[in-house]
């Protein structure tokens, strides 16, 4: 049995990942979906104090207060910004990292810094529609559940000492359609790199929705 904690992307909670969860609780492991602070089922507590470093101490306050090691730690988009961050911290905590069709950064890296010029001016966008220090999702097809999202988060600058290189298992999923993704020069760069293992799927970027059974697949590969 392998224990998985699942990050979601910015404006998603727990909810997305629901297929992945049922799914993997359905092959005997243990599962952990989590909401950041100031999304979803937790919006009220949103305010513009929330940034990366909060949402890291959330994953991280997990793994604390669970008792959590030989983790499979899964990150959709955003959510990557926040792996690399926990993995950094707590290397021994992890057995294996999956970042699905999302951030990898490096040390000093921002969400903003990572993305297009097409992406930044969405981030600017949504949050000015909003009462800026959240970022409002433009997009008429996100699912009605999604949320406003902590604007600093996507600013903050991540910290990595070099100890997340320690956890050898990573695994990354490409979403090939996904249209003006601002991942893609994190794809070309992790694709030559051979301490990564890289899967191309033909679909968007809302995995769950578009490649579930792939998406399980992969995850449950990672904890082998």
């Amino acid at each position: 049995m392998a224990t998985f904690v699942l990050v979601p992307g910015m404006l998603h909670g727990a909810w997305w990942y629901r297929p992945i969860t049922d799914g993997l609780r359905a092959a005997g492991h243990e599962v952990y979906p989590l909401t950041l602070t100031g999304v979803s089922e937790r919006g009220h507590l949103n305010n513009g104090a929330v940034n990366l470093e909060t949402h890291i101490q959330d994953v991280l306050a997990t793994l604390e207060a669970e008792r959590l090691t030989d983790v499979v730690l899964v990150g959709h988009s955003y959510g990557g910004m926040v792996l690399s961050g926990v993995a950094d911290r707590a290397p021994e905590r992890i057995r294996a990292l999956v970042y699905a069709d999302a951030f990898a950064p490096r040390d000093g890296e921002s969400a903003y810094g990572i993305v297009n010029e097409i992406w930044k001016q969405r981030y600017l966008a949504g949050a000015a529609v909003g009462d800026g220090t959240t970022v409002l999702g433009l997009s008429p097809f996100l699912d009605p559940r999604a949320t406003v999202h902590p604007v600093a988060t996507l600013f903050q600058r991540v910290s990595l000492t070099g100890a997340l290189d320690t956890v050898t298992r990573r695994t990354y999923i490409h979403a090939e359609r996904f249209e003006d993704s601002p991942l893609a020069e994190t794809y070309e760069r992790l694709r030559e790199d051979p301490s990564w293992t890289v899967h191309t799927l033909p679909v968007g970027h809302d995995l769950v929705r578009e490649a579930p059974e792939e998406f399980l697949k992969i995850a449950l590969s990672a904890a082998e």
